[in-house]
């Protein structure tokens, strides 16, 4: 591979909803530099907001989660979108990411919290600590470039970190 080639995967689920989790499924959706059209968070000063206005999460994990035993799915980490086919060590802050049309530029891990608890065996929502578990964390990324996603739209990783 090329060093400034981009990663390429899918968009393999979309989720939102109107506060807490978890996220339900859609098929597509608006995104503004706000965050997904329709999804709100309830605790604003944890959740959203620009430089967390989409919450990423690796299919490849969540089906990991699953063989482990955790209740785990699409959406009930409070996760956006979901990608299917890109290695998530990859998805480090600095990073851009094309999802469908939309430009994101990903920001910093999401520290787990108990609102999530219930997608995990014995309510462990430490599984998907960064500090403790590198690699499994949820991403949150700021939006550069508003647009519309859809499930199976093409995601690029840009290797290359923003300065």
């Amino acid at each position: 591979m090329i060093e400034d080639s981009p990663v390429l995967g899918r968009v393999a689920g979309l989720q939102r909803s109107g506060g807490g989790v978890p996220k339900l499924p859609i098929e597509r959706t608006a995104v503004h530099l706000t965050g997904m059209e329709g999804d709100w968070q309830r605790n604003r000063k944890f959740h959203g907001g620009p430089d967390r206005a989409l919450c990423l999460y690796s299919l490849e994990l969540l089906d990991a989660l699953v063989r482990e035993g955790h209740p785990a799915g699409a959406g009930k980490m409070g996760e956006n979108v979901t990608i299917s086919g890109i290695d998530w060590r990859l998805m480090q802050p600095g990073r851009r990411v094309r999802i469908g049309r939309v430009l994101a530029e990903l920001t910093a891990f999401a520290a787990p919290c108990r609102n999530i608890a219930g997608a995990f065996r014995q309510h462990d929502f430490t599984r998907v600590s960064e500090k403790l578990h590198p690699g499994w964390s949820r991403v949150y990324a700021r939006v550069v470039r508003d647009g519309e996603i859809a499930v199976g739209d093409v995601v690029e990783l840009e290797l290359q970190l923003q300065p």
